[in-house]
């Protein structure tokens, strides 16, 4: 098979939003015929899907001292919330499920449910206006708005944040 093909199935593979595309070279049998061409994709996994994702949300949304980005992370068991100046790389203000007044007040074992992330908004938009901050960028971190990311913004935005 000539490297012209082979080129063509790579980029046709890269347009289906493959990641990679793996050939293996025909490799001679015993009885001197060669094997057939062997192409494998792998899959981008959703985790992948998410950074991508959260990367092109990071090219919109950037956070100035005027109106700091409200990063939002949220794995299985915790969730997370920063407000962040991008110019200086300085974080201004957090929140987290990790916070004692906040882990002591809900006892969840299977991780945040809405109630929990309405708490966390509360608890970020307090300290954001004590700090003088009152306008934010939303970084939902590559996540869906729908449940936890939802009742986190909503929550923020009932107590003074504006986004």
């Amino acid at each position: 098979m000539s490297s012209m093909s082979l080129s063509f199935l790579q980029s046709a593979a890269a347009n289906l939003n493959q990641t990679k595309l793996f050939v293996q070279s025909p490799l001679p049998l015993t009885n001197g015929r060669k094997a057939s061409l062997v192409i494998t994709a792998a899959a981008r996994t959703r985790q992948d899907n998410r950074q991508a994702r959260h990367a092109r949300i990071r090219k919109k949304v950037e956070g100035t001292p005027e109106r700091p980005r409200l990063c939002v992370f949220r794995s299985n068991k915790h969730m997370y919330v920063q407000v962040i100046d991008d110019t200086k790389m300085h974080t201004l203000a957090s929140a987290s499920t990790m916070q004692k007044p906040l882990s002591e007040e809900f006892d969840f074992t299977s991780g945040p449910t809405i109630d929990v992330a309405k708490k966390i908004g509360e608890a970020i938009a307090k300290s954001c206006i004590e700090k003088g901050i009152t306008a934010v960028a939303f970084d939902r971190g590559g996540y869906p708005y729908h449940g936890r990311i939802q009742a986190l913004a909503d929550a923020a935005r009932e107590h003074g944040l504006q986004f």
